[in-house]
């Protein structure tokens, strides 16, 4: 296992329960590759330097997780495909 750190910026015009839909569906595919979600910082609405699929703002969450290696790939396939996720950066965490 291995320790990580996501970054997730998810479209300005969602409210706060869409918000949290697509939270608790980006935790649940931690879980259900047999990683952990150690730590969730929400940072809130911030303005981005360039716009993005026609957003100038975006939600930022910092998500703190251990997980296995080979399960990476997986979920930065489905955090790809998600339509409210605008962008997202998967590093490892020292």
């Amino acid at each position: 296992m291995r320790k990580y750190e996501l970054v997730c910026v998810i479209q300005p015009d969602l409210d706060e329960t869409a918000f949290n839909v697509v939270l608790e569906k980006v935790k649940g595919w931690i879980s259900e590759s047999g990683g952990s979600v150690d730590k969730v910082d929400v940072w809130g609405r911030r303005k981005m330097a360039y716009i993005i699929k026609k957003h100038r703002e975006g939600q930022y969450v910092l998500l703190n997780m251990t997980m296995n290696p080979a399960a990476t790939f997986d979920l930065e396939r489905n955090l790809r495909y998600q339509e409210p996720i605008i962008r997202h950066m998967l590093s490892v965490a020292e």
